[in-house]
Order: structure tokens, then sequence, then C-alpha cells
């Protein structure tokens, strides 16, 4: 099986560009998804502490370093601090909180999962997020959900560039302002939510193109954001649609094809707006 590439980000450190997501993942599945998703090729998984699941996503982790079939160094593990946890010292502690459960020696990357406005600690939560990268015990730090203003404000207010900023992203939120802006100042873009929670799959465009090619509709849709230069963290819930998500680099999307995509934008999201969680 050809699978999706890998990319550096701002400091070097490399991953997927396809990872397993595990939102609403439930706690007594995401050892067993986790494992099947590491089987079948995926080397990036992104949790959260709000998910509820670090601890079954952490011990697939392990099982699969201690079967010989992967070495720690090559699995990517993202987690986020979340809402509640916001301020410089809640954020240190949630860190600590989400590495124990996952019961790793350390983090790939640490996301803030949201910017909050309203409580206005994002800074300071950034701030801890720094002192943690230097110490070593993650490996890059980032933000999720993160609309120009507030990258605006720790690009003046703080050290660190955010390595990663993952956001929701797909065909109807094609979000090309925020991705632009994120590429000026060497921050990668992640789509959350790659295929609209599942909207696009019935779209007549996207089902037409999949025709055309042979392929699924979310294939069609992971092969946009490969193609668009973007990267992503996809849920599936089988082991045969966790292996069809990744078997998406033996064929390529025609400009026809693109052009009809770009037509699908209509800013539609379909989770919340980043100015309005808090």
């Amino acid at each position: 099986m050809h699978k999706p590439g890998k990319v550096s980000i701002s400091n070097g450190v490399v991953m997927d560009r396809l990872g397993y997501g595990l939102y609403k993942v439930p706690a007594n599945e995401a050892h067993g998804l986790s494992t099947l998703a590491l089987e079948a090729g995926y080397r990036l998984l992104d949790t959260a502490a709000m998910y509820g699941n670090e601890e079954g996503v952490g011990r697939a982790v392990r099982d699969a370093v201690d079967a010989g079939y992967v070495d720690r160094s090559d699995i990517f593990v993202t987690s986020k601090v979340w809402n509640d946890s916001h301020g410089y010292r809640a954020t240190h502690e949630a860190f600590d909180e989400s590495l124990k459960r996952l019961g790793l020696d350390y983090l790939d990357l640490y996301l803030i999962h949201w910017p909050c406005p309203g409580r206005d600690l994002y800074v300071d939560s950034w701030r801890a997020l720094e002192e943690l990268y230097a110490s070593g015990r993650v490996r890059a730090v980032g933000v999720s959900n993160f609309q120009r203003h507030h990258l605006e404000r720790l690009l003046t207010e703080t050290e660190v560039v955010p390595a990663v900023n993952q956001v929701e992203l797909h065909p109807f939120l094609q979000q090309e302002t925020l991705r632009k802006f994120n590429a000026e100042h060497g921050i990668l873009t992640q789509a959350w939510s790659p295929l609209g929670r599942g909207t696009l799959l019935s779209n007549p465009t996207i089902t037409h193109i999949a025709a055309k090619h042979h392929r699924s509709p979310a294939q069609i849709v992971l092969r946009w954001h490969l193609q668009s230069g973007g990267t992503a963290v996809v849920k599936a819930s089988s082991r045969d649609r966790i292996v069809e998500n990744l078997h998406i680099e033996d064929f390529a999307l025609d400009p026809v094809d693109l052009i009809a995509i770009a037509q699908l934008n209509s800013d539609t999201r379909v989770g919340s707006h980043p100015d309005r969680v808090n």
C-alpha cells in the first residue's frame, strides 16, 4: 500500500500528513481502534484531554512498541489542553495529567484546544507550552482553532511560533486566508473534520469524482487535502474504513476535479466558531 507521506514542521520534527483522529471515540474503544490504526500503518494518533480516551490511546502505543513492530520514535502522539485548564499553572498541571493518563514519557505535539477569548488566558497557557517545549517533555507545541487575530497576539507577545494550527477544514470550509497566514509564519495547517463530519460523502460533486476514479467519496476528499498541500486527522470506526482512508497515494485528482471541489466552498462550518467557544 502507498501511504500518505510525511512533512517537517518548523522545528524539523517530522510527522505524517494523515493521522488517525480519536474525537468521539469512546474510552472503551480507544485501545482497539488505535491498535487497528497502528496495524494499518497510521503513525500519528490525535487525542485530547476532552476526548476522555487518552488511557486507551497510550496503552495501544505501548502495546505496539512492546510487540516490536514499531518504535516509539516512529509514533507521533498529539494531545490538547482543554478549555477549563487555561492559564499558566493550570496548563502545566493539565499536561502532567495527560502524560500520566497516556503512560508515556513525552508527547510529540501538545495543543491549546480552543483560544477561548472570553477567558483571555490563552497567552498564559502558551507560555506554559513554551516551557514544556524547552524542557523536552513535548517535541513540538501548537494551537487548535486559532483565528488570525489569536495568532497575531501570540506572535506579538510570546517567543515560540506555534508549529501547528489544527482547524476545521474541508471543501465546504476551505480557509484559504487562514491557511495563507499560517504558511507565511511557518505554521503548519492541519485539518480536523476533514470530511465535514460525513456531510461531504453524499455531495454530488464528490460522488461524481469518486465514480470517475473508482474510489470512495472519503478517499476523494482526503486526496484533495493532500493535493492542496494540507495535512489532516481523520476518524474511522471499522478496520476496512481505517485502511481505505490511508490508501490515497496511488491516484491523483486532475485539474478539472480540483476546480470542481474549489467551487464547493461556502464557508460552512460543522463545528463551532472559535470566537464563540469559551
